[in-house]
């Protein structure tokens, strides 16, 4: 039995096209491995550096009485004095965004959004009311035993000033142990002020004075 010339060349047409298809899905294929391997040698061989855990000392805040309580805790402690300070201020304002806390005030670690270490007689000097750039580096490069007292510039984000409950006591228990908790764990920290998301502001909720120098140094716990 003889095949139409026109089944003949159908066929031929198919025979190519699934060859020419198989040879495109190969190729594919093999481009996908490569780029597969690829990204395999690109990727890291060690996981990034944690910082070891230290102890640090966080001044909490009770509305109950009014007190700041030292307690201690162990967490991770960059060396960086900069990155240091967030870490704790990170730490204690997570500890008021519990469920249980004794100040509870919401936003936790993200609410720090940046800590400047300045040398406290220049800059914002003591009671200075200038103004910071928040593109500013965390702390500079001195020698131990030329570094005096310094100044701490807290940026905090304009949501967690936004949410802070209002009243003097529980934003003056909130100011306070943020610089307590600085000068307990940075003793250099002499003076603190505040920034809010990278600008000066008035208050944080009404209340606490947040256009002036605080000194650290005056913040005492509760025994």
């Amino acid at each position: 039995m003889r095949i139409p010339r026109y089944q003949t060349i159908l066929f031929t047409v198919l025979l190519v096209a699934s060859v020419g298809m198989g040879v495109a899905l190969w190729q594919l294929r093999e481009r996908a491995h490569q780029r597969l391997l690829s990204g395999q040698d690109s990727a890291p061989t060690q996981a990034p550096e944690v910082a070891p855990s230290e102890q640090a000392t966080i001044l909490l805040a009770s509305d109950a009485d009014g007190t700041l309580l030292a307690q201690a805790q162990s967490l991770p402690l960059p060396q960086d004095p900069g990155a240091r300070a967030r870490a704790v201020l990170g730490k204690l304002l997570d500890m008021y965004a519990a469920a249980d806390a004794a100040h509870p005030v919401p936003g936790g670690a993200s609410s720090i959004a940046q800590v400047f270490l300045l040398p406290a007689q220049d800059g914002y000097g003591r009671g200075s009311q200038s103004g910071a750039s928040p593109g500013g580096r965390g702390s500079q490069s001195k020698d131990p035993m030329q570094m005096g007292p310094e100044l701490a510039v807290v940026n905090l984000t304009g949501a967690f000033v936004a949410s802070h409950p209002s009243g003097i006591l529980t934003e003056m228990l909130t100011v306070t142990s943020i610089c307590g908790t600085l000068h307990a764990n940075l003793p250099r920290v002499t003076e603190v002020r505040f920034l809010v998301d990278g600008q000066p502001r008035a208050t944080l909720a009404g209340h606490a004075d947040l256009t002036r120098t605080y000194l650290a140094t005056e913040v005492v716990p509760h025994p």
